[in-house]
């Protein structure tokens, strides 16, 4: 049976190419909102990271009525840290809806949503939006669409996807090109003729894969997902079961259950095959596990969700600070929050130690790591993490490691400074285009951890104008080498509080951290040193007093602003004996070996 009244889709691109933006007005376009309602930009981002940083982090579910047929919309992540997001929820659409910038065409992400999209055979409609760019090159960007359907072996109907053209911040589509729309009615239109609805069987056995997972105070956690056949009811007893761990089974009962209308979650008694519904009642639920009648326990395949690649040890503070700043600080605390993010992230792997206090914490890339990090900050927790590291992978006796595919946007003028930096960094130019008049397209292959701490050097290189993405191409043979920062630390010599005459003293040294005032302790990292080597500066150094003066002895002291910098540029600047340390309210560098003596001595043993 066809459900000819519902349609699943899901709206994948690249970051920053407008999905958010296009469910804004598909939403106020599909009624969701009064005419006089004030609506939020990207209302989907809901998440305090999202909305300042400007990005999606978790996928999440909407849906509108258009012409009396349901469409259910998953808005995902753009940002290639958080594919894990997208992997997960392709199983529970029938359709995708692949954007892509109208100036800059397919990038890394769109390769591998769409590969994703293609594997799991699922419809496509293209959208390429932001058409209103001055420096929009439709009819080129069109080509590379159809040349990525090609390189990724889709079939005859896929590679005959319909195009779409809009412009998601005027609300407008149009199925021409050169003709601009008045609304999104094309774009809905082109969903209803070309994604297919449900084909399901409703008759049948329950059956529903968990694709999602969401707490909420008042009926703990709740599963999300879409009903592959028969008929879910509130009150059923229904048994928790997974394809692929069969120790897993567990009677439950369904307590509430509740389907998507608009952005609120509507309660129902009873939802059909092809619905997505969110129901509570199965405390120890999580993603990828299947949900039958207890006659007929039949779980569903979940989807193989690609490996880590970067690996970071968290663990208990241990500085002279510890406790002061943090609400949670205990490896107890640390544990369990760890272990129940795992719950919710289906990218993320943590492994425990032979030390209680250190967990080794694997994700997808920096930014996801450091979302985790700055989530657990703002929620009270006080711990250190050190240096990423990449993971080594060792195939038929040959060391490898993973290799990043990453396009650069640069002025012309700022072509050569970035060869020559990534040719440092082990990275292979493979292609290389305009883009207009004044900006080139560069496409390298390198090892990720040529990219550590790369980024903040590329945007002083190319004056704050060049744009980098990256994503995974996969594993080849170790490449050598890679040099470490080409910076050192100041490190703090003594405890105390910085004051202006010990910085006016250090500040020859290189870039500081600190303010006057701010409390250090010894062996904290208080700035940078432009050479290699680190050195040891007294921050809390005062003036002696004396009865004599002379003149000019007493001017005012001159100091250089200090360098504040941001957890994903500390991350950057780590180095290998150096660990993190993260409060709710600050972010500090220190070394791993406090004491100076002891330091010296383990690098001369080095």
């Amino acid at each position: 049976m066809k459900r000819e009244d519902l349609r699943n889709v899901a709206i994948i691109a690249h970051v920053d190419h407008g999905k958010t933006t296009l469910v804004n007005e598909m939403l106020r376009q599909g009624g969701v909102f009064r005419d006089n309602q004030v609506v939020a930009d990207r209302v989907m981002d809901s998440g305090d990271i999202e909305r300042e940083r400007g990005i999606t982090i978790l996928a999440k579910n909407t849906s509108i009525t258009y012409n009396g047929i349901k469409i259910n919309i998953v808005d995902t992540p753009g940002h290639a840290d958080f594919g894990g997001e997208v992997e997960r929820v392709l199983k529970m659409v029938d359709g995708v809806l692949l954007l892509v910038d109208a100036y800059e065409g397919p990038m890394p992400q769109t390769r591998f949503v769409l590969s994703k999209a293609l594997d799991l055979n699922l419809k496509v409609i293209v959208v390429v939006n932001k058409i209103d760019r001055p420096d929009a090159r439709l009819d080129d960007v069109s080509d590379e669409v159809l040349e990525l359907l090609f390189d990724l072996e889709a079939g005859e109907d896929q590679l005959e996807s319909p195009v779409v053209y809009c412009s998601a911040r005027a609300g407008t589509a149009s199925l021409d090109p050169h003709t601009p729309g008045e609304d999104l009615k094309p774009l809905f239109e082109t969903i209803l003729s070309h994604i297919d609805p449900p084909e399901v069987d409703t008759e049948g056995p329950l059956q529903v894969l968990v694709s999602s997972i969401e707490y909420n105070d008042y009926v703990g956690r709740m599963a999300i997902g879409k009903i592959e056949r028969g008929e879910i009811r509130n009150g059923q007893q229904v048994v928790l079961c997974d394809y692929h761990d069969k120790s897993i089974m567990q009677t439950n009962k369904v307590t509430a259950l509740y389907v998507y209308d608009g952005l609120k979650k509507a309660p129902v008694e009873s939802a059909k095959a092809g619905d997505i519904v969110a129901f509570s009642g199965i405390q120890d639920v999580n993603i990828g596990n299947s949900v039958c009648t207890p006659d007929a326990v039949e779980p569903v395949s979940f989807v193989k969700i690609s490996e880590p690649t970067v690996e970071m040890m968290f663990l208990v503070n241990d500085s002279p600070f510890a406790g002061q700043e943090g609400k949670f600080v205990t490896s107890r605390h640390l544990r369990q929050r760890l272990m129940t993010e795992l719950l919710r992230d289906v990218s993320l792997r943590v492994h425990e130690t032979d030390s209680p206090d250190r967990f080794v914490v694997l994700g997808r890339g920096e930014m996801h790591l450091s979302i985790l990090i700055e989530n657990m900050r703002r929620e009270g927790f006080e711990f250190a993490v050190s240096k990423p590291h990449v993971l080594f992978h060792e195939e038929n006796g040959v060391k490898t490691e993973p290799i990043e595919r990453l396009i650069i946007d640069v002025p012309k003028e700022s072509v050569g400074i970035v060869i020559e930096k990534l040719g440092i960094r082990k990275g292979e130019l493979a292609e290389m285009n305009p883009l207009g008049d004044t900006r080139m397209r560069l496409e390298f292959l390198i090892p990720a951890r040529g990219l550590f701490g790369y980024r903040s050097e590329f945007l002083t290189d190319t004056r704050g104008e060049g744009i980098m993405n990256s994503i995974l191409s996969g594993y080849e043979p170790y490449k050598g080498e890679i040099p470490d920062r080409q910076s050192g630390s100041l490190i703090c010599y003594e405890a105390g509080e910085a004051v202006a005459y010990g910085l006016f003293q250090a500040q020859d040294r290189g870039t500081l951290f600190v303010t006057p005032g701010m409390p250090v302790y010894g062996g904290m990292v208080v700035g940078i040193n432009p050479k290699q080597d680190d050195i040891v500066v007294n921050v809390c150094k005062k003036k002696h007093a004396t009865n004599i003066r002379a003149a000019g002895s007493d001017e005012a002291l001159r100091l250089t602003p200090a360098k504040i910098m941001s957890l994903e540029e500390t991350i950057e600047f780590l180095g290998d004996d150096e660990y993190m340390e993260v409060t709710p309210k600050s972010i500090r560098i220190r070394k791993k070996i406090l004491d100076h003596n002891l330091r010296n001595r383990a690098n001369l043993r080095k």
